[in-house]
């Protein structure tokens, strides 16, 4: 995939279940960014989705952070303000990224470069031993 790819997209598709049954609106921090959480349409579902670019993507896990809309305005207004942020997330969710597949160690292409390369050294130098 990454020899044809310039992004990585990350979606994480989740469920979350309150005690009292409430189904609040969602914002993720995603590496200092906050964006809305999305719900699918009978709200059973939530989603969160970006994109980096190759050179920016690691492997390994990614935590995500998530927010109700009170904690969401309070880390909003502490950031707007230059402030160190002191706001509790709701919930985390990890997502592990193990990277993107690049290729075959040894291409298909490089194979017939080398039998053909092969057959033409034994034809070759079985009409040498035969002539000789």
């Amino acid at each position: 995939d990454s020899q044809v790819l310039a992004a990585i997209p990350f979606i994480a598709e989740f469920t979350l279940q309150c005690g009292n049954g409430e189904k609040p609106a969602l914002f993720a921090d995603v590496e200092g960014a906050l964006v809305p959480v999305s719900t699918s349409m009978d709200g059973s579902k939530y989603q969160v989705s970006w994109v980096k670019t190759l050179k920016e993507v690691t492997k390994g896990d990614v935590t995500v952070p998530l927010y109700d809309s009170e904690a969401y305005a309070q880390l909003k207004r502490a950031r707007d303000k230059g402030e160190e942020a002191t706001v509790a997330p709701l919930v985390s969710i990890v997502i592990n990224y193990g990277g993107s597949y690049s290729g075959p160690w040894f291409n298909s292409e490089h194979f017939a470069l080398l039998l053909s390369t092969l057959v033409f050294y034994l034809a070759f130098s079985s009409k040498s031993a035969l002539l000789a």
